[in-house]
């Protein structure tokens, strides 16, 4: 097995980097398009500070609908999109466009749960200090709910990890790709195994890194 590991070190790298361009750089995007969409969820919902029935309807059936279609169906119906923002269908650069779009809807709930945890009296104590619509927002909202954002972005690295490896068996490149390549198709189960196993640890690494950030923007927020 360590023979065929080291044989196989550059693609390995190589798929390990294409992974982590994958799964950071849609992360980052999603949460540019989902961020502003999950607190629109939230301030037109029920009681927010800015209630607006219809339109908190129609988004989130925009985002139920997006986050009903599984991913590796989603990659193969936007190929002709793909391909017309990035000009191919294939490789990590394509596999970021249905990453995205799968995500983003993903993103929308998770910040609007977060921002369902600020407790209400904190946000008319801002009202009564005469806060605007958009200072509660970004000072009491989103200010009070990082810990929980930073814990939802974890939940996003991490579910992106396994879309990017799905992406893999369509051509997207990584090592979801290399494990279907090496160990599906020329059945060498020991290069799967050790795809597995770097797939595992990187989960593992970003859930410690966004948990240890989370709980110490916590207690900074407690005193």
């Amino acid at each position: 097995m360590l023979e065929t590991i080291i044989g196989l070190k550059d693609v390995l790298l190589q798929g390990l980097f294409d992974t982590l361009y994958m799964v950071f750089t849609s992360t980052l995007l999603a949460y540019l398009a989902g961020l502003p969409l999950g607190v629109l969820l939230y301030t037109t919902g029920k009681g927010g500070i800015h209630e607006n029935a219809p339109l908190n309807r129609a988004l989130g059936w925009v985002v139920n609908i997006g986050r009903s279609i599984p991913f590796i169906i989603l990659i193969v119906a936007l190929i002709p999109f793909t391909r017309l923002v990035v000009g191919k269908a294939i490789g990590p650069t394509a596999a970021i466009v249905p990453l995205v779009i799968g995500s983003a809807p993903f993103v929308a709930r998770l910040v609007e749960q977060s921002l369902e945890e600020v407790d209400v009296g904190v946000i008319e104590a801002a009202r009564c200090m005469g806060a605007t619509r958009g200072q509660i927002i970004l000072h009491v909202l989103l200010g009070e709910s990082i810990p929980s954002l930073v814990r939802g972005l974890s939940i996003t690295s991490i579910t992106l990890i396994g879309y990017s490896a799905m992406a893999g068996a369509v051509g997207a490149g990584g090592l979801g790709d290399i494990a279907i390549r090496y160990g599906y198709y020329r059945y060498q189960s020991d290069v799967m195994l050790f795809t597995l196993v770097l797939l595992v640890v990187l989960v593992c690494l970003i859930q410690f890194a966004f948990g240890f950030a989370a709980n110490r923007i916590d207690k900074k927020n407690r005193f």
